[in-house]
């Protein structure tokens, strides 16, 4: 009785969020309190032991969100989104390279990171007439961009620390690639109907190498953090503060994504109270539900219950819930980061509408790596990121 009520509390809580938009915060915080109500009638459950297992991602999240949004913002103020202009082609060439920056940044970022900087730029290129359907773009460029690197989004990264070799999750680069170029192609369409690139008259303002390099040292300091103590918000948050010795970050920005970062971090919550404990068998049709239910349902634990089951195809896993969460506005961190600065991208109707090139890129990518490499499903060892792989169980 209690596990259908917290589902369906959860159901009622994303229908809230999509048909009002205006009170996201205020409905997951509600759905949230309610869900922690039924939680505590369910025999075992600890409230204070579940919170402190999850206060580790939560305060990740949390740290990222907020320190890649001032990020973006030294990125924007560099004046390197401008000289942009003098380098990406005329037309809708320029909107597909525009996206194509993001989609290489992100294998090497993190996807938060990839995609605030990509809005950031787009905003200067286009006067801050984005469509909708671009916005969904640059996040799904992000989140497409890091399927395939251990070191581009935060479930590889597990599926890394568990054992995972980097090659078994290569071939989600393919999927991410195919869905690219389709969304990519209609997503740039979009936008220049709406409002062209727009190269400025007036004299480029000199770039500043010193927020250039800030942005760099974040990124490397996030990325070895993650590694060495899988704590990311540490690094960022610890570059950040050093090099506010040399430029300050804008206060005012973080404090406009808090909003955003208690939204996420309640659906997050919420999820992670859903009483789902374990997967239906590994296999290319879960793999491809489990790619739809990222969208609604945080990757993170989706990703968790995978690792503990195994016996899954980890690239073609990999690629399911690390792109799937595009197909919604909420359905990753980056959709929400890229919304909290774009009101017009927070109307699921408004995503799936203008963005459906997102969803079908998702079923294009996802099919053309299961013919190509079929379905490949391996043992994990949990061990270190060195670990050596072991023999797949079986290929067709």
């Amino acid at each position: 009785m209690t596990s259908t009520l917290l589902f369906g509390i959860f159901l009622l809580t994303l229908a809230g969020i999509a048909v009002s938009h205006r009170h996201a915060l205020r409905t997951a915080l509600g759905g949230l309190a309610a869900a922690i109500v039924v939680s505590c009638f369910v025999p075992g459950f600890d409230l204070p032991h579940h919170l402190e297992h999850e206060g580790r991602i939560l305060a990740n999240l949390a740290g990222l969100l907020l320190g890649f949004a001032a990020l973006a913002a030294h990125f924007e103020r560099s004046h390197a989104a401008e000289r942009l202009t003098a380098r990406l082609p005329n037309g809708r060439a320029g909107a597909f390279g525009l996206l194509l920056v993001v989609f290489v940044l992100s294998a090497a970022l993190d996807n938060i990171a990839a995609a605030l900087i990509g809005a950031s730029a787009a905003s200067t290129l286009f006067q801050r007439r984005l469509h909708v359907g671009y916005l969904a773009a640059i996040v799904a460029a992000a989140n497409a961009g890091g399927a395939g690197s251990v070191i581009g989004d935060t479930t590889t990264t597990m599926l890394w620390f568990a054992g995972a070799s980097p090659l078994w999750i290569a071939p989600a680069a393919l999927g991410a690639v195919v869905a690219f170029v389709f969304f990519g192609w209609f997503a740039s369409g979009q936008q220049h109907a709406l409002q062209p690139l727009v190269r400025s008259t007036a004299a480029a303002k000199p770039v500043d190498g010193t927020r250039l390099a800030i942005v760099g040292a974040v990124i490397a300091a996030t990325i070895a953090t993650n590694l060495v103590w899988e704590l990311p918000a540490v690094g960022v948050w610890g570059t950040l503060l050093l090099a506010s010795l040399l430029r300050p970050f804008d206060v005012t920005v973080v404090r406009r994504a808090l909003p955003g970062t208690c939204f996420l971090l309640a659906l997050v919550l919420t999820a992670s109270l859903m009483p789902v404990h374990e997967l239906p068998e590994a296999s290319m049709p879960t793999t491809f539900a489990l790619g739809l239910v990222s969208s609604i349902f945080d990757n993170i634990p989706l990703t968790k219950l995978a690792i503990d089951q195994g016996g899954y195809d980890w690239g073609l896993l990999a690629f399911a819930v690390g792109y799937g969460g595009s197909m919604l506005w909420f359905g990753s961190s980056a959709g929400v980061a890229v919304a909290g600065v774009f009101d017009q991208a927070k109307s699921v109707g408004a995503w799936l509408r203008h963005g459906w090139h997102v969803a079908v890129g998702f079923a294009l990518g996802f099919v053309v790596m299961f013919l190509v490499f079929g379905w490949s499903p391996r043992q994990l060892r949990e061990v270190g990121p060195s670990t050596t792989t072991t023999a797949p169980l079986h290929h067709r």
